[in-house]
């Protein structure tokens, strides 16, 4: 930011009480005025590593890899770019082949990455916008169980709206209070990231009003609800399971003591997982405890704080709950799920999908391998993705049956050119010379990533698009 930037004077204060020996406070205010890097996350569930670096160079973007996250990159392109063309209607964030993510706020999926293994269960407790759930899901590699929560409803459809571009298909949304898991799902997750709610006081550097609220008596009130959260956490784990607890902000009223909290509540069953030697120089940001507080100054990102922990032994929990209500899905019709094996396997030359077809009315879903142990002790707004929709004369293929699964075409794919794409994204039909060369539906893609559905008309490919994706303004090119 700048000198605009508003810092109050008792919250200097505060962090006075609580700066590390080794930094000063020159230097953190310093960091608190000067405007953050752009940092991009490479989704490889749509594209590799070497497939972005090639796209960045032919772009003349420079790009520097982050430390801590082999996917992420610090990144810049030219003022003309900037003023021009909004890194949000790039294709490479259209195709969902890369993420818009703050640096230091890779880093509490990377501390769970270390021991993930394919078909656990993973709870994102607090998930919205979607940031560290496409990191998980990616680090996932789209396998196992990532059930993804949000309390609020409208951060919870642009959550959504985030998964289907980047191509999620093995997530479950709910739509809670967090203090539900650990009454709900009792020791169900074989891991659990609680990016909790906090005062955002590591922020200011992206908003330089995120401390005009600021008040002590605000960061007490706030723990109060973080303590509630970590429990529920912790009750929802399995026996030898793994927490990652983490916020943006700085306090050790909503860090340091919210973990103390947690190892006096449960003593006999949690042990920190140290992450002093997370990545190189992990041990500038690391605690004496073995957590991780990043302050801007330290590697010129957001502030953060990061904790591990392993739950020991199992935690007697005498007040159970269990949902009431009948699961909405079933396995369906066998002529249902014949018609739509039978029209992908003709259209795009797909065998087999990886997952568990279910029907609700005359909706196909694709579940996630292994949810049946969780599908039905919480009410989910959704499972898995929307594939088809049933009807009499066969199916209708979803718009995110491509974008999670066009990767699996090998028949009728089409790769939009950048006049092709911006015409796509504002909803136009896309003109061909010559004229197609098949009937039916095609998976359009974009950098080599499939982004929705087409069909085949002679001289054009019809626009399947849904209404509330199109885009208007600048995309794709700019002069």
């Amino acid at each position: 930011m700048d000198n605009k930037t508003y810092i109050p004077d008792d919250f200097i204060a505060d962090v006075a009480s609580y700066l590390p020996a080794h930094l000063t406070m020159d230097g953190f205010i310093a960091s608190c005025r000067t405007g953050l890097r752009r940092a991009v996350r490479v989704n490889t569930l749509k594209m590799s590593l070497q497939e972005f670096e090639h796209q960045a160079a032919q772009l003349n973007w420079h790009i520097e890899p982050i430390p801590w996250c082999e996917q992420g990159y610090w990144l810049t392109r030219s003022a003309e770019e900037e003023a021009n063309l909004p890194i949000g209607n790039t294709a490479l964030h259209l195709s969902g082949c890369i993420y818009v993510q703050e640096a230091s706020s890779m880093l509490p999926p990377m501390a769970l990455a270390t021991c993930l293994v394919p078909g656990e269960h993973v709870l994102d407790m607090a998930a919205a916008p979607g940031s560290k759930t496409s990191q998980l899901a990616a680090l996932m590699d789209n396998q196992g169980v990532l059930i993804a929560n949000e309390l609020s409803s409208s951060r919870l459809k642009t959550l959504a709206a985030t998964l289907k571009r980047m191509g999620v298909a093995n997530c479950a949304l709910s739509h809670f209070d967090g203090q539900v898991f650990g009454d709900y799902m009792y020791e169900s997750f074989d891991h659990i990231l609680l990016d909790a709610p906090c005062s955002g006081e590591g922020t200011v550097r992206k908003d330089p009003d995120a401390l005009k609220n600021w008040s002590l008596a605000s960061n007490l009130d706030i723990a109060e609800v973080q303590k509630t959260l970590i429990h529920s956490a912790f009750m929802a784990l399995k026996p030898g399971g793994t927490l990652v607890y983490s916020t943006c902000t700085l306090t050790p009223v909503e860090n340091q003591q919210i973990c103390e909290h947690l190892l006096e509540t449960f003593s006999e069953h949690v042990e920190i997982v140290p992450l002093n030697t997370l990545f190189p120089d992990a041990n500038k940001a690391a605690t004496a405890q073995g957590y991780l507080h990043v302050w801007p100054q330290l590697y010129d990102s957001e502030g953060f704080f990061i904790a591990k922990f392993k739950k020991t032994g199992s935690v007697e929990h005498l007040q159970q709950k269990t949902k009431k209500g009948q699961f909405p899905f079933s396995s369906g019709s066998k002529k249902d799920r014949q018609a739509f094996e039978t029209s992908i396997k003709q259209q795009f030359g797909i065998k087999s999908l990886p997952g568990t077809l279910m029907s609700r009315d005359k909706e196909l879903w694709l579940f996630p391998q292994h949810m049946e142990t969780l599908q039905e002790k919480i009410k989910y707004s959704r499972i898995g993705i929307k594939v088809a929709t049933t009807h009499k004369n066969g199916v209708k293929l979803e718009h995110e049956f491509a974008t999670c699964l066009g990767h699996l075409a090998t028949n009728n794919v089409f790769e939009l050119d950048p006049a092709q794409a911006k015409a796509y994204f504002q909803g136009q039909d896309i003109r061909l010379d010559p004229p197609g060369p098949a009937q039916g539906e095609v998976v359009l893609t974009l950098c080599g990533a499939p982004v929705g559905l087409g069909k085949w008309q002679k001289a054009k490919i019809k626009n399947k698009l849904p209404r509330d994706l199109v885009l208007n303004g600048q995309l794709i090119t700019w002069v």
